[in-house]
């Protein structure tokens, strides 16, 4: 189970990377969109990213070559519910990602929805020369598995996933932007910082051509109560109840209750904008009136539940 985030830690990350994008522009310079691909980012690459031949990597449409998730921390369960990875590139060359320090959308009613994903394809140009920032200018070539900090409390955990072929690692940065005086991991935390804001941006304000993803499956969890004050609304479903909703057996999940839903089953919940996911619809069950809290949040392509 991923560390908790107090909401003001969770502020100070999304400052912390607003600066870094105005400041810098973001690691390394933009991938070319649909015309033929710009030469790659200068960078000043570790040995094994300077190689010019070709990197090896899986190419199916759900094999994951590249990814980045941002989670944990101190905050609402139904909040964690709502989040998936923040960037996803596929072995096809299928990018699904947000920005996760743009302005958020408002509320409807009680229900807090999630800016929605978008998606783009690289060439295969494109995803080396994406492999080659983070392997190189993003440190991860040369990461430890994990970085603590023990000042810190309460943080949140940045993940970056690769699988090169001749690379894959799994690299957990705990408060990443939230650093510590004299921490001797400065160097090494500054590249999966600009790194990280390079992924979320990734269209970098649309020199990537990129379009909304409308997602085919959701995850639906349901929670016990109210959700705030707002009026409940009534159970959409006339083929799905409560019951359906199950528990992962995964021990390292929370054992919150969920159930995998089409895109026509979330459009019936009633929320405009539920692409991206949602926190805190509240519903009342068919036959027993009793009051839920329902998240939605989009399943990518390699998940099945």
């Amino acid at each position: 189970m991923r560390n908790l985030i107090r909401p003001a830690a969770l502020t100070a990350i999304v400052v912390v990377l607003a600066a870094c994008s105005r400041a810098g522009g973001g690691a390394g310079s933009p991938l070319a969109g649909s015309t033929p691909p710009s030469p790659p980012p200068t960078v000043n690459p570790s040995p094994s990213a300077a190689d010019t031949g070709r990197l090896d990597h899986p190419t199916g449409a759900t094999d994951v070559i590249l990814r980045m998730d941002q989670g944990g921390g101190f905050v609402a369960p139904s909040f964690l519910a709502s989040q998936a990875p923040v960037f996803s590139l596929f072995g096809d060359g299928t990018v699904i990602f947000r920005d996760p320090v743009a302005d958020p959308l408002p509320p409807v009613g009680g229900t807090i929805p999630n800016r929605p994903f978008k998606i783009a394809k690289l060439s295969e140009d494109q995803i080396q020369q994406t492999l080659r920032l983070a392997i190189g200018q993003g440190g991860l070539a040369t990461a430890n598995a994990t970085y603590a900090d023990h000042m810190v409390a309460d943080a949140g955990t940045t993940t970056f996933t690769i699988d090169t072929g001749d690379l894959r690692k799994t690299v957990s940065v705990y408060a990443l932007g939230i650093e510590s005086p004299g921490s001797t991991d400065a160097s090494a935390r500054a590249a999966f910082l600009s790194l990280a804001q390079r992924l979320g941006a990734f269209d970098q304000g649309g020199a990537i051509k990129s379009d909304d993803w409308a997602p085919d499956r959701y995850r639906a969890t349901l929670l016990d109560g109210i959700a705030g004050d707002q009026k409940a609304t009534d159970w959409p479903w006339k083929d799905l109840e409560p019951r359906d909703f199950t528990a992962v057996t995964d021990p390292n999940a929370m054992p919150m209750p969920t159930h995998t839903l089409t895109a026509n089953q979330a459009a019936a919940l009633g929320v405009a904008s539920y692409q991206g996911g949602f926190q805190n619809l509240t519903l009342a069950a068919p036959n027993t009136g009793k009051v839920y809290s329902l998240a939605l949040r989009p399943l990518l392509p390699d998940e099945t539940r």
